[in-house]
């Protein structure tokens, strides 16, 4: 891990295009401001981690193309009985 020592309205410049700079420090909280491409998705730790515990979990529960087309079939079954109850309601 590199470690460096930064003051007020200092900056690092990570990958040319990338700016990390010291806005205000108070206490034992740093404000930072980050300068990055749109296409640079920049998260606080906390955040990114839950999200990869959330997309973790989806794809242990994602469904097979099987299981949806079993899915639908059994949906399409059921339309077509109620389409043919109410005909023959009709008739």
């Amino acid at each position: 891990m590199l470690v460096l020592s930064r003051k007020k309205n200092e900056s690092i410049i990570v990958s040319h295009d990338i700016e990390i700079k010291v806005i205000s420090i108070e206490g034992e909280t740093v404000r930072l401001g980050i300068e990055a491409p749109r296409d640079v998705e920049i998260y606080r730790k906390e955040l990114y981690m839950t999200i990869q515990e959330e997309n973790r979990l989806a794809s242990e529960s994602a469904i097979t193309w099987a299981s949806m087309k079993a899915i639908l079939m059994d949906q399409q079954s059921k339309r077509d009985e109620l389409q043919s109850k109410k005909e023959d309601d009709e008739k």
